[in-house]
């Protein structure tokens, strides 16, 4: 059977995540499931992450399995013909017909942008934090998530029978101009792991839990942690395999910046909105 590995982007405001489930509204597999089938009647579509509602990817990996053979340029500008405005698939290559996109990826690497002012052009994808945030706090705290770590209390999915143990590869946090960016990279994520994750940096970085603190609640599974980061900040940004080397600079995938027609009056406005 013809094997696809396909790499997508798409701005997850309008869809209910990646995963195609009973019950749940437009997902990002069902509509490239359903293009799939307009185009070959039999499909499977499987993604690498499962991205939860109103998160975003810039390059999400799945799998397509198909009954006959394709060109895979071809085959991408087909689908993108038929895909709403906001789902576009980036590259299409031929893969073995035992790929798989979750079972095969060896990394997640996602990214959290969080802003520091009001914008009118990005509000959709990052968290606005009207607090002044330490961001050298956060960096301390940060250095508490690498490693293999029970993140129970950093999940929703306490209570089920899957294991709560990752590992985690790497955290970076930086900052771009009026954003500050979180990128975790990690062998899988539990649900909601990274947005709790983000929730609890944020509190470090307000001043609420020292970074010391925060160490100490990434071991301690029995402690859950409520606050959930808003997903509108959240992007998928890279799946790797084994052989691929990710190197990609900590830079915004969506820039927001202050524009340098600003005022100084519009600036200090700003800052006492924060306040």
């Amino acid at each position: 059977m013809p094997t696809f590995k396909l790499t997508i982007e798409y701005d997850g405001g309008r869809y209910s995540g990646w995963q195609t489930q009973s019950n749940t509204g437009k997902t990002i597999q069902g509509y490239l499931i359903s293009v799939a089938k307009q185009l070959f009647h039999e499909a499977d579509v499987g993604g690498a992450g499962r991205t939860d509602a109103g998160v975003h990817a810039a390059a999400q990996v799945a799998h397509l399995r198909i009954r006959k053979a394709a060109n895979p340029r071809e085959l991408a500008r087909q689908m993108n013909d038929l895909l709403p405005h906001d789902i576009h698939v980036l590259d299409v290559q031929a893969a073995p017909e035992g790929f798989h996109a979750r079972h095969d990826a060896q990394s997640r690497i996602y990214m959290y942008q969080i802003s520091r002012r009001r914008t009118a052009f990005g509000k959709a994808f990052v968290w606005w934090i009207k607090d002044s945030l330490n961001v050298q706090s956060m960096v301390a705290a940060s250095r508490f998530i690498p490693g293999m770590h029970d993140f129970a209390s950093f999940s929703d999915q306490r209570g089920t029978a899957e294991s709560t143990d990752v590992l985690v590869e790497a955290v970076d946090v930086g900052e771009s101009g009026d954003l500050i960016l979180i990128r975790v990279s990690a062998s899988h994520f539990l649900w909601k792991m990274v947005r709790k994750l983000i929730a609890a940096l944020v509190e470090v970085g307000r001043g609420n839990i020292s970074p010391e603190r925060f160490g100490e609640m990434i071991n301690s599974p029995d402690q859950p942690f409520r606050p959930t980061a808003p997903p509108s900040g959240l992007f998928l940004e890279a799946v790797t395999y084994p052989g691929d080397k990710f190197e990609r600079p900590l830079l915004p995938l969506i820039p927001v910046q202050t524009p340098p027609f600003a005022t100084t009056a519009a600036r200090k406005w700003d800052k006492q909105k924060k306040r």
